[in-house]
């Protein structure tokens, strides 16, 4: 702090001052405030001085300065207090309040405008939505009340003319999340007149400034304030037109951004233009019939007719309440009373601020509503803490001094009464009860005002009331006698019965008490009106059956019969004694931050400081008393215990926990290893801390362990939750290996007994339902299953005779490449392979075929016949020809059946036969295709190409026999299966299922693929072969059009 500030600044607290006098005081106040320093010291107390100017002392920039830092690390600003209140609630989880104080124009207001913006700042980093939006609504708050409740007074442009105590709940976080505003005696009379150079409250001049054309006309309303009774006397003080309609952009947006709806503000609107109305309604006697004693009438009954409408109320009973109230007799029989002129002008102000009391109380209690905690339960969220703030009228000294100003500065006497018993009083008594050397500092104790205000039976308040409820014309004047006849002794009280010789009062009008501030003369005309707060209840009973649901909700009072018998209520003035006491009640029980603001002039301009009027309020504010306390005593004070708790940790000898004869013992070790013992005393159960140095040094030590402490606690936690989670995952794991050794013996168990008949024939456990597996034995039960399929197709298998068993494992072979590719292939036929051999389909041939089949089993060695059938052929001349199809266990060959069997050409099945082919003389050539290259020796065929081999077929998917053979290197051999017994015979699954299988034997693939639209190579040529259906179709032939061959096939 001195760093930033240096000696030419003067002295940051006014405690470090050489000598404590008034002079030295208002010297270093002074030589402060010219240099822009407005805020200054008295320990923890801040004194602030109102600049009357914007200053660059606040916004992010310097709210970052102070967050986090102790309270003299920084030069003295708001900001450092709201940053100490809000650690103190945040560090200890301990209730604070901030009392700010100061005279009317003091700058209280502004105060607590910037705490609410510093707590909104430094809280909520992580942004969540429901903090915000209790941020949001605290700070808009601010400007919606400020409109209801403040007004222009001659002392204060922006007056508070009622009292505002708001609490701010935190959860454990340090996050705001809720919040609720008392109020306190708002100066209702204002609505009705004002003092000459002020104005009623800024509401009303907001909507007839603010409002558009559209919505004025819809009020009835014109924009001149003069029109109105009400706003007439502040009409020319009114400020630009521009800036009014500013400000009520910005309540509007306030209250929208709050939660109002749009239906509630019009609501609010309509009622200020009814008041207002109200106020222009004026009473005449009419006479009747020559009479003198007339009627009473409205002047202009079109004013009723518009407060009519804005309150959604009827006309005729409107204008019944303002014209007569209805009274119940001893009978209970209801009476109508007319009014005279005097009694209907008083029921109409009455109505007037009664109906802005209850608009303005129902503002305050829709924030509240709002602003609630939602959803919390301490068990589960922890105690919420608090930090109050107080922004309540200053001490007020007007030329005439009412009811309202009385009420005003009896509050301001519990306030003071507060800070001496919190910061003097209470101190002095606590150093002589620990036992602390201490010197007495005399201070005034202002115990005996309060007292002649509220004191039972004999108080002011008590003398008032008893006034009020006394039967009879009890008037004024009679209430100041009793006053004078109570009090005629008392040193604080006078009045001109009891000082004749002092002209400044009026006999029997005025009485004066000497307050903490100063002298102040009462005028008790009104008092017993203002006390009563008497409305008929007529009045109350048409505004609660209003059909505007928020007019109504302001009146439940309303719904009581006019026969019931009610106790009498309170008094204003016992209603706000109350309040007070419960107030100062709620401030005494947390830790208390005072600001105390300073007027510097009258005349409300920057840079003017009137020594003689701030000599005044630092004498009535106690402040030098403030400065001697601070200087004989000690900043702060603490349990022995609880020092401990906190700052343990900083020394070798208390820490984890001390060994020492006491917490007073451990305290001073703990000191004494800083050597901070000279700056400390020890009393009998507290120690007390001179310098709050002393206390910045010891939280710097804690803040470097803390981390430390921290890791160690976390490091021990964590192995403690490391332990205690492998013990649980040690026991779900042996829970898991029991339960699935559960599973897996009642699975096998389950497997057992349905496979028990597995092995009877002849199905074999055929229809047997495996049962569902557990997850970790799903890939054991699919090996069983496979290993079940292999020993059941070995039973199945090792019953067939060998002879089948090269059937059957062509038909398999078939299955495979076949299945669900092609509609049928004779699976379920015996398959004789050999047809031409056989005389049931070769019956004129079949002696020929075997002859030459002998011939080249002879030359060949080939071991068996595969397959034999007659084909239909087509050449790449696009001829046709009968020819027959041969296949051995060697060689594919195609005959021609007219010259017995002639070989015509033949292809290995492996490319190893092609390299025997070409060295053997007189072998079996080759013809791949359509056969055109025929030697002129039908024995001595080409020779053989190199590798060549049958390497696949083609089929199509239909009940066709169109097959396509490929071979590598040379012409695709298109044929079709015919002349079969019985005709059309299905046998090309036959052949695929015993080349497949023949091929599979070999250790080599064989491709076979299924289309309809079979592309095929001759001599290099591509082209399709496809299938055509005709039922007319006597035998299968094929037709070639544009380059394509087209299988004619016989359908049934």
């Amino acid at each position: 702090m001195e760093d930033e500030e240096g000696p030419e600044c003067g002295k940051p607290d006014f405690v470090l001052l050489d000598q404590v006098t008034m002079d030295d005081f208002m010297e270093n106040l002074k030589i402060r405030f010219q240099k822009g320093r407005i805020y200054t010291y008295i320990g923890e107390v801040l004194v602030s001085v109102n600049p009357y100017e914007e200053l660059p002392l606040y916004g992010p920039e310097a709210i970052a300065r102070y967050q986090g830092r102790e309270l003299y690390e920084r030069p003295p600003h708001l900001y450092a207090v709201a940053n100490a209140a809000y650690r103190a609630m945040k560090r200890r989880s301990r209730d604070t309040c901030i009392v700010i104080s100061g005279e009317s124009g003091a700058g209280k207001t502004e105060a607590s405008k910037h705490i609410m913006q510093y707590i909104a700042a430094v809280t909520n980093p992580s942004q969540r939505a429901e903090v915000e939006r209790v941020k949001d609504v605290l700070l808009k708050s601010t400007c919606v009340l400020e409109a209801f409740g403040n007004a222009r007074t001659n002392r204060n442009h922006n007056s508070s003319r009622f009292g505002k105590y708001m609490d701010i709940n935190f959860d454990f976080k340090g996050d705001p999340v809720g919040g609720h505003i008392h109020s306190y005696l708002l100066e209702k009379s204002r609505v009705l007149k004002q003092h000459v150079g002020e104005r009623n409250f800024h509401a009303f001049y907001q909507v007839l400034r603010g409002c558009e054309d559209e919505e004025l006309r819809k009020l009835h309303l014109q924009r001149n304030p003069a029109l109105y009774n009400f706003t007439r006397q502040g009409a020319g003080l009114s400020v630009l037109d521009t800036d009014e309609k500013s400000h009520h952009q910005a309540v509007t947006e306030a209250m929208r951004v709050i939660g109002f709806s749009p239906e509630e503000v019009d609501s609010v609107h309509r009622i200020l233009a009814a008041i207002l109305h109200l106020g222009n309604i004026e009473f005449v006697e009419v006479e009747e019939g020559g009479l003198e004693q007339g009627r009473l009438a409205v002047t202009e009954e079109v004013l009723v007719d518009h407060v009519a409408e804005l309150t959604a109320t009827p006309r005729e009973l409107v204008l019944r309440c303002l014209l007569a109230r209805t009274v119940a007799s001893g009978g209970r029989e209801l009476i109508e009373k007319g009014h005279t002129a005097a009694e209907a002008s008083y029921a109409r102000d009455a109505c007037a601020k009664a109906v802005y009391q209850r608009l303005f109380e129902w503002v305050v209690n829709r924030i509240n509503s709002v602003m609630e905690t939602r959803g919390r339960d301490p068990r589960r969220d922890g105690k919420d803490t608090v930090i109050g703030v107080l922004d309540i009228y200053g001490f007020e000294v007007f030329p005439v001094n009412s009811f309202e100003q009385f009420c005003i500065n009896y509050c301001n006497e519990k306030l003071q009464q507060l800070f001496i018993q919190l910061i003097l009083k209470q101190e002095q008594e606590e150093y002589e009860r620990e036992g602390i050397t201490w010197q007495t500092v005399e201070y005034f104790n202002n115990a005996t005002i309060v007292d002649l205000v509220e004191r039972p039976h004999r108080g002011i308040l008590a003398v008032l009331d008893e006034a009020c409820s006394t039967a009879g014309p009890i008037t004024d004047r009679i209430f100041l006698q009793t006053l004078d006849t109570h009090h005629r002794h008392h040193p604080h009280y006078t009045s001109r019965q009891l000082c004749p010789t002092d002209k400044t009062m009026e006999f029997g009008r005025d009485f004066r008490i000497k307050h903490y501030a100063g002298d102040v003369t009462y005028s008790v005309e009104g008092f017993i009106d203002k006390n009563r707060d008497f409305l008929f209840q007529d009045f109350k009973r048409l505004l609660y059956n209003s059909t505007d649901p928020t007019l109504r909700a302001m009146w439940p009072d309303g719904q009581q019969d006019i026969t019931e018998v009610t106790k009498r209520p309170l008094t204003a003035g016992t209603l706000f004694k109350n309040s007070m006491v419960a107030l100062v009640e709620n401030l005494a029980s947390k830790e208390p931050f005072y600001v105390r603001c300073i007027k510097p002039n009258e005349d409300k301009v920057a840079k003017k400081l009137d020594e003689g009027h701030c000599r005044h309020q630092v004498a009535y504010l106690g402040l030098l008393e403030n400065v001697r306390v601070r200087r004989a005593g000690f900043a702060s004070r603490q349990p022995y215990p609880r020092f401990l708790l906190r700052y343990k940790m900083t020394c070798e000898y208390t820490w984890p926990n001390h060994l020492l004869g006491s917490d007073k013992a451990a305290v001073g070790a703990l000191l004494e290893q800083h050597g901070l013992q000279g700056d400390v005393a020890f009393g009998h159960s507290k120690l007390f801390i001179r310098s709050p140095r002393t206390l910045v040094m010891l939280e710097q030590s804690r803040a470097c362990l803390i981390p430390i402490i921290v890791l160690l606690l976390q490091k021990a936690w964590r192995g403690t939750l490391a332990r205690r989670y492998c013990r649980r995952l040690r026991a779900v794991y042996t829970i898991m290996r029991s339960f699935r050794r559960h599973k897996v013996r009642t699975h096998l168990t389950e497997m057992q007994r349905r496979f028990q008949a597995a092995r009877q024939p002849p199905l074999y456990g055929r229809d047997l339902v495996w049962p569902p597996p557990p997850a970790v034995l799903q890939p054991f039960q699919d090996i069983c299953q496979a290993l079940f399929c292999r020993w059941r197709a070995r039973q199945l298998v090792k019953n067939i005779p060998p002879s089948d068993m090269a059937q059957i494992k062509a038909k398999v072979a078939a299955m495979r490449v076949l299945q669900e590719l092609r509609q049928d292939w004779g699976c379920r036929r015996a398959w004789a392979q050999d047809y031409l051999s056989s005389a049931t389909d070769n019956p004129t041939a079949a002696d020929l075929f075997a002859q030459r089949l002998k011939t080249l089993r002879e030359k060949d060695g080939f071991r068996a016949v595969l397959f034999s059938s007659h084909v239909r052929k087509v050449n790449r001349f696009n001829k046709s020809r009968d020819r027959a199809l041969l296949l051995t266990d060697r060689h594919l060959y195609k005959l021609e059946p007219g010259r017995q069997y002639r070989v015509m050409r033949a292809v290995p099945l492996d490319a190893r036969l092609s390299e025997e082919g070409r060295d053997a003389a007189g072998g079996v050539g080759m013809l791949l295709g359509c056969g055109a290259c025929l030697t002129p020796d039908p024995e001595t065929p080409p020779p053989l190409p190199a590798a060549a081999q049958v390497t696949g077929l083609s089929v199509t998917s239909g009940r066709d026999q169109l097959v396509v053979l490929h071979a590598r290197g040379y012409d695709d051999l298109v044929v079709c299966l015919h002349r079969s017994r019985p005709p059309l015979d299905n046998r090309v699954g036959e052949l695929v299922g015993v080349l497949t299988a023949h091929c599979q034997g070999e250790g080599r693939a064989l491709e076979v693929r299924v289309s309809d639209c079979i592309p095929l190579t001759q001599r290099g040529a591509r082209r399709l072969v496809s299938v055509e259906p005709r039922p007319e179709q006597p035998e299968p032939d094929f037709r070639c059009s544009h380059g394509a061959f087209t299988l004619l096939w016989p359908s049934s």
